[in-house]
């Protein structure tokens, strides 16, 4: 049997998803409302495949997938089921080594041939985006390079978010004194010296969606 893990932010998904994975036979093992929660629980719990939001609050999707796969060396499948099918956001999580990229939209007909498709070591994107990724990979249209680091793109969607230095801390287990490091080489590397042009920033490059 196939063990599965969700992480998605609204509840009433999290319970159509596992309505939908255990009608199918698969074995859901664990939920997580925010990528950081998806990253301590594939940690603990080992899936074959996670399945994650995009848009997650604390730590998104692509990030929590990198974390992941870095941490799992594979072992955990990542699958992003989403509602974007921008080119920009779909070459992003194939950067970042995602698995799976499937749409809310398509869920019900997608989701299962996903996981079975990634489970046997191959790449699986939902058939509407498929052709609008390969066009702009043909067109060498690259996304942007990446300006900051991994723990970076964390500060930042916190900050984005709306969270404290102190509070951003706490979730990233570090001292108050290294998260404002951290904000500040962010602004330094961006030359972004304010909160709302952060937020701008973020949301242009897919950290926290609109």
């Amino acid at each position: 049997m196939i063990t599965t893990l969700l992480a998605d932010d609204h509840v009433l998904v999290r319970q159509g998803l596992r309505s939908l994975l255990e009608h199918a036979g698969f074995q859901v093992l664990g939920e997580a409302s925010n990528g950081r929660e998806a990253v301590t629980q594939v940690g603990q719990l080992h899936p074959d495949v996670a399945i994650l939001d995009l848009g997650m609050p604390v730590l998104n999707g692509v990030d929590a997938a990198r974390e992941i796969i870095r941490t799992s060396g594979a072992a955990t499948k990542v699958i992003l089921l989403t509602m974007y099918t921008e080119p920009s956001y779909v070459v992003a999580a194939l950067s970042a080594g995602v698995h799976g990229y499937v749409l809310k939209s398509r869920a019900a007909a997608n989701l299962i041939e996903a996981i079975h498709e990634v489970q046997q070591g191959n790449t699986y994107l939902s058939p509407d985006i498929s052709r609008s990724v390969i066009d702009t990979i043909r067109a060498d249209d690259k996304p942007e390079a990446e300006p900051l680091s991994g723990r970076e793109r964390q500060v930042l969607q916190l900050v984005a978010e709306g969270m404290s230095t102190k509070a951003i801390a706490e979730v990233l287990s570090i001292s108050v004194k290294t998260a404002e490091s951290h904000r500040t080489r962010i602004m330094q590397k961006l030359d972004i010296h304010d909160t709302a042009s952060l937020v701008l920033y973020a949301i242009r490059r897919g950290i926290i969606q609109p």
